[in-house]
């Protein structure tokens, strides 16, 4: 299937712009693509100047130009998902007192209803008295362009509904407080980040605002029904490289105000019960000190990299002395056994950990210092410990799934140790998972590093590296891309494809030293391992050279950009989502949103040389040269905060220019999204159709 248009390509006009740093000169001829009024652009897109809108939609049209002789075969793969999605479904419910809390698809929905019933039998789950709080579909018709619910949280007296709404796409949201049974209030709230927190009076409301840079810094409160009140600033954060965020502890006694960056971390703590109580530090931040905490019975719980804990460990002190020389050390660091999350019940301490590249679930029962781990025979799988709403109960849920295995969702009781099975994911189209095969394999690296590789294929797909491949990898900041069941793969999968997630260095899929030997200056290390695994599926006969589609999102889109420079050969094709591309630029310039707080990860060529050399080495949009490039799509969202529109408009537009061959560049940018493109369950789905389609376009 060829690829091919009935319109010319777009020419970019050069505006040549000069930059210079460290005595280095370099002109980037598509600078003016950003627009000098960005911030404005994000709340009101219709704002964007009018040649920089005259190029997107150029681009836009093209793409769909080059993409029509695909457009059937994208729409039957929209279908193919669509019609793996249960058209009416339910989570479990989440008890709370007398209640239980759910969020339901009815058939044809695009965003669903939250709701809650009283609760008859808490071992059965069973339920009465079914009540919506909040019809979201009906709400999103009232909104013409974008729309995105961000938080939706009930009050502990259960009175009161608290939700926040995106309509540009630029995540800032609006706050509503519907009272159940009763009126809709103005919260009078309409910059808030997203996230809610009630306190115990059920009447005060905490939220993060942004700075106009798109920064979260500023924490308030108000009380919601008192008419006159003025939000009341609670905390302020000045250092531009540090965010906020706001929750509440496993217990429910504190609010907790976190200030952080990739590497450091710094909390405050104000009783819930008492809100508008100034708030406590609990440990100063500490350059590379990373904590988390949670309280239980006159002490806290830390998990912190503290003192040299490079996988983490878990310490203690008492409510009275927080400070870091009077923490205990509880459980120990060990090397190759990363603890990644805790959560605190009345009686049980619950830990996620991964060791050899698999995560764990381990609960302490803290009445007797007695330990179990809850035991999966899958080679490969994915696991999620699911946030309760209950702190005084024996039973956490948790979600376990595998590349061939739906999503399943069990309760489990930590005293008994028993386990309740509560949902397992319906695929109406069916599924055999006996049809398709997992596999977990090691590649060495050049440097001789053992890099996880998790594979996908249907089992009859011969393996003689004739099959075409999606080689997915994202790579940055420690995240590691779960083992789990995504349904719209199999799209792909039952054309031949092979699927294979490369946990290469920048994640922590082989414990947090892993993702430190994958940024700053060993940066280097992430893209390398991504383009040794793509030659290891060729050289064990997974697939071959020219028939791998690269694929990754924002930093995965670094990711791809930059084995593109380094390995063209390598790829038939390249997906490049919202990618950061124009890396050395962006993390030169300390006015754009995420520019301070990436340093720790990047380094910071403003001031560092030697970071300013590293990240021009590999910066993607710095090292397009003139030869033939395979095919290559990307995407980018008009008010997208995180990877601004002109980043992947810019790589585009010098991509083309230097295009030695035939293949296509396009560029695909929703004017009316963001970081996350459309937001319901279906729509969603058609982008990644789109992307599929191209993946087998490319490689046929």
């Amino acid at each position: 299937m060829t690829l091919h248009s009935d319109i010319k390509k777009p020419q970019i006009t050069k505006r040549p712009h000069n930059i210079t740093q460290h005595g280095i000169t370099r002109t980037d001829d598509y600078a003016w693509l950003r627009a000098d009024n960005w911030q404005e652009v994000m709340q009101d897109p219709s704002k964007l100047d009018g040649d920089i809108r005259a190029v997107l939609e150029a681009e836009n049209k093209y793409y769909k130009s080059v993409t029509a002789p695909i457009s059937n075969l994208s729409k039957a793969i929209f279908e193919e998902m669509k019609g793996r999605i249960e058209p009416a479904e339910s989570d479990v419910p989440t008890p709370d007192g007398d209640y239980a809390y759910y969020h339901a698809y009815r058939e044809g929905d695009q965003h669903g209803a939250f709701m809650r019933a009283q609760i008859e039998d808490r071992q059965t789950l069973k339920l009465s008295n079914e009540t919506c709080l909040l019809d979201a579909d009906d709400l999103s018709k009232k909104y013409t362009g974008f729309f995105n619910l961000g938080s939706a949280e009930h009050s502990p007296n259960h009175k009161y509904f608290a939700y926040s709404v995106d309509d540009q796409g630029a995540e800032n949201y609006k706050i509503f407080i519907q009272t159940l049974g009763g009126p809709l209030l103005n919260s009078g709230i309409d910059r808030a980040d997203g996230g809610v927190q009630w306190a115990k009076d059920s009447r005060t409301l905490f939220w993060v605002e942004r700075d106009n840079n798109q920064r979260p810094c500023y924490v308030y409160a108000k009380d919601i029904f008192d008419t006159n009140a003025t939000p009341k600033l609670i905390y302020q954060e000045k250092d531009p490289a540090f965010f906020v965020s706001i929750n509440e502890s496993d217990s429910g006694r504190f609010i907790e105000i976190n200030v952080h960056n990739h590497t450091t971390s710094e909390i405050w703590l104000i009783p819930s019960q008492a809100p508008y109580t100034p708030p406590v530090c609990f440990a100063p931040r500490l350059e590379g000190c990373e904590y988390s905490i949670a309280d239980h019975e006159g002490q806290f719980f830390i998990l912190t990299n503290y003192n040299g804990a490079v996988e983490f460990q878990i310490m203690t002190c008492p409510h009275n002395a927080t400070q870091r020389d009077a923490w205990i050390v509880y459980e120990p660091h060990q090397n190759g056994r990363l603890i990644l999350s805790m959560t605190l019940y009345e009686n049980h301490l619950v830990t996620m950990q991964r060791e050899n590249a698999l995560p764990a679930i381990i609960i302490t029962d803290l009445r007797n210092q007695s330990r179990h781990h809850i035991a999966f025979d899958e080679t490969a799988y994915s696991l999620g410990l699911m946030p309760g709403l209950e702190y005084r109960t024996d039973i956490m849920r948790f979600n376990y799934a595998s590349p061939t295995t739906p999503t399943q969702v069990f309760d489990y009781n930590m005293t008994s140790r028993k386990r309740i099975f509560r949902k397992m994911r319906h695929i109406p189209s069916g599924h055999t998972a006996s049809d398709y095969i997992a596999e977990r394999i090691s590649v060495k690296a050049r440097d001789g590093a053992g890099i996880p590789v998790t594979i996908l294929r249907h089992k009859n797909t011969a393996l003689d590296g004739s099959a075409p491949c999606l080689l997915y990898g994202y790579g940055s900041y420690g995240y590691t891309i779960p083992a789990g069941f995504r349904t719209s793969l199999l799209s792909l999968i039952d054309r031949g494809f092979i699927y294979v997630i490369a946990h290469i260095r920048g994640s922590q899929a082989n414990g947090y030293q892993w993702y430190l030997d994958g940024k700053l200056d060993k940066k280097l290390n992430s893209f390398f391992d991504f383009i040794d695994v793509g030659h290891a599926l060729c050289e064990q006969s997974y697939t071959g050279p020219g028939q791998i589609v690269a694929h990754g999102g924002s930093a995965g889109g670094l990711l791809v950009g930059a084995a593109l420079n380094l390995a063209p050969e390598l790829f038939a094709g390249v997906i490049a989502d919202v990618p950061f591309v124009d890396v050395l630029t962006t993390i030169s310039d300390d006015s754009l949103p995420l520019t301070p707080p990436e340093w720790p990860e990047w380094g910071n060529p403003i001031t560092d040389k030697k970071a300013y050399d590293l990240i021009a080495s590999y910066s993607p949009y710095d090292n397009v040269i003139a030869r033939n490039y395979p095919p290559i799509l990307i995407t980018a969202g008009l008010t997208d905060p995180r990877v601004t529109y002109w980043e992947p408009a810019k790589w585009a537009a010098k991509l083309r220019e230097h295009q030695q061959g035939d293949a296509p560049v396009l560029l695909k940018t929703n004017m009316s999204a963001g970081h996350a493109g459309e937001s319901g369950r279906y729509d969603a789905l058609k982008d990644l159709a789109e992307e599929y389609a191209f993946a087998v376009a490319v490689t046929e």
